[in-house]
């Protein structure tokens, strides 16, 4: 019993978007006065800021009016919808996808990352995960019984790469890590993954025979003209080892409708859908036919999200380098920033808590991406740009109230 408690102590909640309001934050002793402002939620993307792709309630009422055949699809999902899914992420990423061997469809992405990972390890295999990186990774190899081997990535020490220390990486794989996990862009940092590092991975999980689960949610909203890499488009790995997980929550704002897409190795597909069969059965059905808007926006309504975000970022980035003792690397893809905050003299989660009661903002602290990252924390900007501007006022104000 103490065993399995301690399994779920791990996976914790409390940090995680949307669930800081099960903190205790009001026994916390304050400095100052409370800083007043619109409340901002920096744990996660604000839908109302930046709405959905036009049509895709329409699409969802359309698949509620087709009835139980929506309702109840294949467990891997909607074959006609998969069929529309496989022919546009094929022309994406510049791979082959047979929508019948390689294709699931997921609620949410991260019932993809849960499906794909519940998929391949196994009880003491070693699993290699970036740090820092998507604070679920570590939490799901370990819910799974498997042996993290951490993989630095430096990445505010170089600006042509992402940092990845793949010499590690190699060490990694010939000490036996079965499966290598990372987000591109990653998250927190927003750092895109060179063409040659993507490369240098492929070739490192070929030699080795090693597995690998590639992120890419955010890979279409990439900044500055960047040039991104997809590592399924490369052909340089077996594609039985690769599972590709995206998914339109994010840059598409469409995260109510719980929508994410596995692709890759037909072996791996196959165990997901099992295993989707008896934790889900399936992507929500009526929420499935939403994916008919998604890669079929507009015209140039996606260049216009991307703008509008990076003038965010622009701004943003602006306030924290102005800052007396911030660093902080540009976002390069997605929603995130992740500084590094001067050191203070309370702790890192402490100090989002008193965010919260002292200024309204909610922030993820840099703990949930690794224990190391104890000065910083993270934010999505995808957010009301005049409410973010005036948020980071206040954070860098709060900063100054507690530093040592």
């Amino acid at each position: 019993m103490r065993l399995i408690e301690e399994k779920f102590i791990k996976l914790g909640a409390d940090n995680a978007p949307g669930q800081e309001v099960r903190q205790n934050i009001t026994a916390i002793h304050l400095r100052g006065e409370k800083i007043n402002g619109i409340p901002v939620d920096f744990s996660h993307g604000d839908v109302d800021a930046f709405e959905p792709i036009p049509g895709s309630l329409e699409h969802f009422i359309d698949g509620y009016h087709i009835g139980g055949k929506q309702a109840y699809t294949e467990y891997r999902g909607s074959k006609n919808i998969r069929q529309d899914v496989a022919q546009k992420l094929s022309k994406f990423t510049g791979s082959v996808i047979d929508e019948n061997q390689n294709l699931i469809i997921t609620p949410g992405t991260q019932g993809a990352l849960f499906l794909a990972m519940g998929s391949i390890i196994a009880r003491g295999d070693k699993v290699s995960i970036v740090e820092p990186d998507y604070f679920a990774n570590r939490k799901l190899v370990e819910f799974f019984d498997g042996e993290i081997v951490p993989i630095k990535m430096d990445y505010l020490n170089t600006k042509t790469s992402s940092g990845l220390d793949l010499t590690q990486l190699e060490e990694a794989f010939k000490n036996g890590v079965k499966l290598f996990l990372f987000s591109n862009p990653n998250n927190p940092t927003g750092v895109i993954y060179s063409k040659e590092e993507i490369r240098q991975i492929a070739e490192l999980a070929q030699n080795y025979g090693a597995q690998v689960i590639v992120d890419e949610l955010y890979s279409r909203q990439i900044f500055d003209g960047r040039s991104y890499t997809h590592l399924c488009g490369e052909n340089m790995m077996d594609p039985e080892n690769l599972i590709t997980i995206i998914g339109p929550s994010k840059t598409e704002s469409l995260s109510g409708y719980r929508l994410g897409v596995a692709f890759g190795s037909s072996q791996i597909i196959d165990r997901m859908e099992k295993l989707q069969a008896i934790v889900s059965l399936r992507a929500s059905g009526y929420s499935q036919a939403v994916l008919a808007s998604w890669f079929s926006e507009p015209e140039g309504w996606m260049s216009q999200r991307i703008q509008a975000h990076q003038a965010i970022r622009d701004d943003l980035l602006g306030k924290f380098n102005s800052a007396e003792g911030f660093t902080v690397r540009a976002t390069e893809g997605g929603s995130y920033i992740f500084p590094k905050v001067p050191e203070l003299d309370v702790t890192i989660g402490e100090f989002t808590k008193i965010l919260r009661l002292q200024a309204d903002v909610t922030v993820t602290p840099g703990t949930e991406f690794g224990p190391q990252f104890t000065d910083s924390f993270r934010i999505n900007f995808s957010q009301n740009h005049a409410a973010a501007i005036d948020a980071i006022d206040r954070i860098i104000k709060v900063v100054d109230l507690y530093r040592k």
